[in-house]
């Protein structure tokens, strides 16, 4: 199985071309002013003429509507959306939240510590391929490489005990990349770099290998 991961594309999703897969996964802020619902039919329409059988969408901090009205969902008609929930593709357990320790006033945000705790302690020990729009402590989670980890350690305690094969996240975009500790991949997606520019690449990771391609695929990068 193919996986095709991109996040934080912020109303940029047009900007990219996205590499052909099985499953492609955005695991978050879709949105850029986080109030204007057109983003998301924008959003919508594009990732319908994509190319992926399965496409899975999470929301983010940005993608405030998510949050604040239930009916914005119903917009999100070429995608499965997860929020704190799973499905199943071809034997592989997907699950997916918005959930992230809070930050200023944004959408999906709890306290770090036991009101977070209580998102994670409902992913299933048997999923797969876990998406969160945060990333865990320790695992791709600065502004800048070598800067403060701004991860969720509670997170980490959950990804421990679930030992996914991946962990996909997006959130602080200086942390786009991959590393693994052995039994999980943990992947930033961000297509936005910390400045807003889509500079970044979508990543392709081969579930079965486990492998991961990066891709230079930017159509545009003049309109950040």
């Amino acid at each position: 199985m193919r996986l095709v991961l991109i996040s934080d594309t912020h109303a940029k999703h047009r900007q990219f071309k996205i590499p052909d897969g099985d499953v492609l996964i955005h695991a978050g802020d879709i949105m850029n002013s986080g109030y204007d619902s057109s983003e998301i039919r924008d959003f919508n329409n594009w990732i319908g003429d994509l190319p992926h059988t399965h496409k899975l969408v999470i929301a983010g901090n940005h993608d405030r509507l998510f949050e604040a009205h239930r009916s914005t969902r119903n917009l999100l008609t070429n995608a499965t959306y997860l929020e704190n929930s799973g499905v199943e593709i071809e034997g592989v357990k997907f699950w997916g939240s918005p959930a992230q320790p809070e930050f200023c006033n944004w959408a999906f945000n709890y306290k770090r510590g036991e009101e977070i705790d209580r998102i994670w302690k409902m992913i299933p020990d048997d999923t797969n391929v876990l998406i969160t729009h945060g990333p865990p402590a320790g695992h791709r989670d600065w502004i800048s490489e070598g800067s403060e980890s701004l991860g969720c350690r509670n997170l980490l305690t959950h990804v421990k005990r679930i030992k996914p094969k991946i962990h996909v996240f997006g959130h602080l975009h200086g942390g786009h990349g991959e590393d693994h500790d052995g039994s999980t991949h943990y992947v930033n997606a961000s297509l936005l770099n910390e400045a807003y520019w889509p500079t970044n690449e979508p990543i392709v990771f081969e579930l079965d290998t486990p492998k991961v391609s990066h891709y230079g695929l930017l159509l545009d990068q003049t309109d950040a």
